[in-house]
């Protein structure tokens, strides 16, 4: 097999090589290693790259499974790490001219736990600046440029985690999602980015521990490689007060499930955002596909009235509190949405936030309801296609104005309200080639039933397979 071949394989299948000693810790890495040093240049997904860090650590590897040693699910396979998260010893820049230097001296949690599991930290992906919108461009490492049209975006927040995965520069990627950044990307770079349940991977640090909306998660090519790596960086921590009491170990179970008579509520709009005509086609042409594997798929949607007025005060008062001291010291360093967005939070009052919490548990509510009727719902992922690098954000979708630069992520962000877990997968591409990707939501904490689904219909439609030209010239 050549090293071409090798790292288009499932992160499952590279890990059982690794296991079987069929190949080595050091070989796979290498293999990557070259596949980044070809195709990086052209698409700018991964920042930050620590080789010589990176293949100790392979060796280090291989020599613990030689003597025998337990050895865990992610043992050998190397990983990104979006360049949001803190990497002891490693530069993370979250994007921003601020933190262009910083190194940390301590690992997030969930790096602790990708390396705990046997996981190889090759470096960081690219992000926005503080990971605000889902456009992946930075002052400090320029754009992450989308593998299927390098003159259009990749999406973000994880943006640069969806490319390299697309291709083929690591088999698993962390990222994390709060209005859309697992999802979004995944979408666009034709890969699976799961949003977790809040909870299902604590995170640590993080000073809201008990209200964020921000989940740390998984993107892969595949539903089974999301679940990989779940199976080793899910499960709680008794610092993090919301962290669900749940071990990791229910994602090892197999993804495989007789879904015959399952319901499913198929929505193109969620009632309430506008849809670019070519997004709505690609995603219609798959509602067969549920009932091909027995599913009976009706249209329906939640009640998700003041979704748009939580989400946004939710995110206001987190930026805020998150960029405050940014505003007072470094204003002239932070680009302008996050101004507004931390500007936006200051604003609110103490009545503002909690109407808006006592909005969002009579959403919740309704939601609960909901799913007592139907086991899933399905949308688009995204409201429009890949768009121009050159262009921050929509401003207009189907002649409707959109009035701020996350109007567009309606589809992901009314879902991040709900606190359901939601993946995106590969549901096909547009006339001219570029990604769409479905939404498979579940019932609240019904994180494997959504993978089992996602899974179902990844087999049954195979698009993760069409990989970017540009990384395989």
């Amino acid at each position: 097999m050549s090293p071409s071949e090798l790292v288009f394989l499932e992160a499952s299948v590279q890990a059982a090589l690794i296991a079987s000693r069929q190949v080595s810790a050091v070989d796979l890495l290498q293999a990557h290693l070259d596949q980044i040093e070809r195709v990086n240049p052209q698409v700018n997904a991964v920042c930050t790259l620590v080789a010589e860090q990176a293949l100790q650590a392979a060796k280090d590897a291989d020599a613990k499974q030689a003597r025998g040693e337990p050895i865990g699910p992610l043992h050998g396979l190397p990983v990104g790490i979006k360049d949001l998260a803190d990497t002891q010893g490693i530069r993370t820049t979250r994007g921003s001219p601020i933190y262009a230097h910083h190194v940390p001296d301590t690992d997030a949690l969930v790096v602790t736990r990708y390396k705990q599991a046997g996981a190889i930290v090759l470096g960081k992906t690219n992000t926005p600046e503080f990971g605000a919108g889902s456009q992946t461009f930075n002052p400090v490492f320029g754009v992450t440029r989308n593998p299927y049209d390098l003159e259009k975006t990749c999406g973000g927040s994880s943006g640069g985690a969806g490319v390299a995965l697309a291709c083929g520069m690591m088999p698993i990627a962390q990222g994390s999602d709060f209005g859309g950044s697992l999802r979004n990307p995944a979408a666009w770079s034709n890969v699976a980015g799961f949003r977790n349940g809040v909870g299902r991977v604590p995170v640590w640090p993080g000073a809201l521990g008990y209200t964020s909306l921000s989940v740390q998660g998984a993107m892969g090519r595949t539903v089974r490689d999301v679940a990989l790596q779940l199976s080793a960086i899910a499960g709680p921590d008794p610092r993090v007060p919301s962290a669900l009491p749940f071990p990791a170990d229910v994602f090892r179970a197999p993804l495989e499930r007789d879904l015959r008579g399952v319901r499913v509520a198929w929505s193109r709009d969620l009632g309430r955002y506008p849809v670019d005509a070519v997004i709505t086609r690609v995603c219609d042409a798959q509602r067969s596909t549920f009932e091909s594997i027995g599913c009976r798929v009706e249209e329906a949607e939640p009640d998700l009235r003041d979704a748009d007025h939580i989400f946004q005060t939710v995110r206001a008062y987190s930026f805020a509190h998150r960029h405050e001291t940014h505003l007072a010291e470094n204003r002239h360093q932070l680009k302008a949405t996050v101004i507004w967005n931390a500007e936006q939070g200051l604003q609110l009052t103490a009545l503002d936030i909690a109407r808006a919490e006592a909005m969002r548990t009579s959403l919740y509510q309704r939601v609960a309801a909901f799913f007592e009727h139907y086991d899933y719902l399905c949308t688009p992922t995204t409201q429009v296609p890949p768009f121009s690098i050159e262009q921050e954000y929509p401003t207009e979708i189907n002649g409707q104005q959109l009035e701020t630069y996350i109007d567009w992520m309606g589809l992901c962000y009314a879902i991040t309200v709900t606190g359901c877990p939601s993946i995106s997968v590969p549901c096909g591409f547009t006339p001219d080639g570029l990604p769409v990707g479905l939404q498979i939501v579940g019932p609240p904490h019904a994180d494997v039933d959504v993978l089992q689904l996602a899974h179902a219909f990844e087999q049954a439609t195979m698009f993760y397979r069409q990989k970017p030209q540009v990384a395989l010239a």
